[in-house]
């Protein structure tokens, strides 16, 4: 599992009740949960028991959403995590604020974490009431004879499964995803709408597909002819993602000319991103929207890039590094470097850098008053 939707903090599944005590379990659970009209809610302890926090106030309270501080009401659990929030503890409508240890509460019901951010994405998970599609399979989808579909899977609308696919137990295909035939899946695999997954690419467990997603599309290889019209290049390889990897909306990982386009473990990548064949990213890393990377580039593990960051191509990033939004990579990085910049540099560099661009118009214009001063004190040439 990778710190699904429902897990504890640090990604365990949380368990069914089992044994003599599981129904006692479930009437104390929906007891402490409720229900509310349409509005279904959390009670406060419940909350922080399932969190692992330490509550400061009343447990009783319910919880039945969670909103930014400025915004938060009535039922709203909300969070400081940056302390220029502080100042808006005292006016926030929140039910309850999930605050460091050492922060003041205003009175507010608290739950007291070490890091707020991460306890915020805990109790995301526990409070997502975003509808999920039923089990079963729509009528309208078409899954081939030689399929194979794990059990508790959810096929939607005009979904389409071609011949020899394997897809692990407890998948959701959303309506107007195609599986190309040969493909190889995990378990709870997520394509939303209109993801497309190309022949023969293995899929590990977990893995999240955004909508529009296409993973495995012939990569962009042609062979220029001079005046003729260049040659496509077979792209017979294919595509491997690891566990736990999520694709953004729209986002493309082509297939590899021979052998295959990787990505490790844990990889995300953001709407609009573009791997180029042949690619590989390491376990980890994770890249901000409309990054581009072209063909045979060699990401290590732990990487981040800023949106728009591009990387030429037939180069390796070593592990840890940091690339800046819109940098251009156009040779290798080391591990542990950040960079910034076209072409990218050193980020202390490139600081260095961009101060002298902003000076030069004013350095300019005292060149030339030098020049003008420097000519006025000439003597006249000898005619």
């Amino acid at each position: 599992m990778c710190g699904a939707r429902g897990a504890e903090p640090g990604g365990r599944p949380i368990a069914a009740p089992h044994g003599a005590d599981a129904g006692n379990r479930k009437r104390r659970i929906v007891a402490e949960r409720g229900v509310k009209g349409k509005n279904p809610f959390m009670r406060l302890g419940e909350l922080a028991r399932r969190l692992d926090l330490a509550l400061e106030g009343d447990g009783d309270i319910e919880i039945t959403g969670i909103a930014p501080i400025d915004e938060a009401g009535p039922g709203d659990l909300s969070f400081v995590a940056n302390p220029k929030y502080r100042r808006q503890l005292a006016s926030t409508g929140a039910a309850a604020v999930i605050l460091g240890p050492r922060e003041d509460a205003s009175g507010k019901p608290a739950l007291r974490a070490a890091d707020p951010y991460v306890a915020l994405v805990a109790a995301l998970g526990l409070l997502d009431r975003r509808p999920r599609p039923p089990v079963g399979i729509h009528p309208s989808a078409v899954i081939a004879a030689s399929a194979q579909v794990g059990e508790g899977a959810s096929i939607g609308a005009y979904a389409v499964v071609g011949e020899g696919v394997a897809i692990g137990r407890g998948c959701v295909l959303h309506p107007h995803v195609v599986i190309y035939p040969g493909v190889r899946i995990g378990e709870r695999f997520i394509a939303h709408a209109g993801a497309v997954v190309r022949e023969s690419v293995v899929i590990g467990d977990d893995v999240v597909l955004q909508p529009g997603a296409v993973v495995g599309a012939d990569g962009f290889g042609f062979l220029p002819r001079g005046r003729e019209v260049p040659l496509p290049i077979p792209q017979v390889g294919s595509v491997s993602l690891g566990d736990c990897v999520e694709i953004g909306a729209n986002a493309t990982v082509d297939r590899a000319t021979i052998g295959q386009t990787r990505l490790g473990r844990g990889v995300k990548l953001d709407n609009l991103v573009m791997v180029g064949h042949g690619s590989r990213i390491g376990a980890g890393s994770m890249l901000a929207g409309q990054t581009g990377m072209a063909g045979s580039t060699h990401i290590g593990e732990r990487v981040m890039a800023g949106g728009q960051a591009g990387f030429a191509g037939h180069l390796s990033v070593g592990d840890d590094a940091r690339i800046a939004a819109q940098a251009g990579v156009i040779g290798n990085v080391e591990a542990g470097a950040t960079v910034a910049g076209m072409p990218a540099v050193d980020l202390a560099l490139w600081r260095r850098a961009a101060v002298a661009l902003l000076r030069l118009p004013d350095l300019l214009r005292r060149v030339r008053r030098l020049e003008t001063l420097a000519n006025s004190a000439k003597p006249p040439l000898d005619r």
